[in-house]
């Protein structure tokens, strides 16, 4: 009986040293993955806090439209921009020519709602009430009303006109507001030479339009696009001669 119990007391000896040696080896274990993981872990920089309230521009965003002023922009051979303010609408007037922002961008981030108006008779194709964004005053991004409206593909909203056409038609109806998000990527030069061309994703209504698409070049009506070197330079909104109108245009520098 004795010799049952000192075997019994000696297999619980040998489970319990087995079991303290399985958890050390366990947290033993844990201690080395954690070592491992933290080998990945980059604690700074220490990205900066942007506030993002609800229906308003970043707090880290250029403000270029808010319905007050037209102070950020100029007209296209400077003095004051000439285009007409109603509310916190800004509507081309046309014949007066482009206007453009006073200071130059690169890389942005830019977000922009614009609305085309409910006459429609008698205008097709291009025609339909026209605009268009130009990054550093080269490189458009089209605004027309493409709802029903056939024409030529990569000249539709959401196209980088003549040159790529947008993935779907994503427009609204005549007389509603559509919005625009977009990331631009500026082309990069050494010298004279195109070191990495341009880069655009656009966003009509929320849908992916242009996913990172690269840009072949200065908008050209007529020709084929090409590069030549420059740097930062303002935003253009174009005057086709139509009622286009603008509201809440801001963006941020990246």
């Amino acid at each position: 009986m004795k010799l049952t119990k000192h075997i019994f007391s000696l297999t619980l000896a040998l489970a319990g040293g087995a079991l303290l040696s399985h958890t050390a080896s366990a947290e033993q274990s844990q201690a080395e993955r954690e070592a491992q993981a933290q080998k990945t872990e980059v604690w700074e920089p220490v990205p900066k806090s942007v506030a993002t309230p609800i229906g308003k521009a970043p707090s880290d965003a250029v403000i270029l439209f808010s319905g007050d002023d037209l102070s950020a922009w100029e007209g296209l051979k400077g003095g004051e921009a000439p285009w007409t303010i109603s509310g916190d609408v800004l509507t081309v007037k046309p014949g007066a020519g482009d206007i453009k922002t006073k200071q130059n961008f690169c890389d942005v981030q830019l977000h922009m709602e614009w609305r085309t108006p409910t006459q429609v008779e008698g205008m097709r194709g291009q025609q339909r009430n026209n605009s268009g964004i130009f990054f550093q005053q080269r490189y458009e991004v089209q605004v027309l009303d493409s709802y029903e409206n056939p024409t030529y593909s990569n000249g539709q909203a959401g196209s980088v006109y003549k040159q790529t056409i947008p993935l779907v038609n994503a427009m609204r109806p005549a007389g509603e507001w559509q919005y625009y998000d977009i990331i631009y990527s500026a082309p990069r030069f050494d010298g004279e030479q195109l070191k990495t061309p341009g880069y655009i994703t656009v966003m009509h209504n929320g849908v992916v339009v242009q996913n990172h698409t690269e840009i072949q070049g200065k908008t050209e009506w007529i020709g084929a696009p090409s590069y030549e070197a420059h740097g930062c330079a303002p935003l253009q909104l174009q005057d086709h001669g139509n009622l286009v109108s603008f509201r809440n245009i801001w963006l941020r520098e990246l």
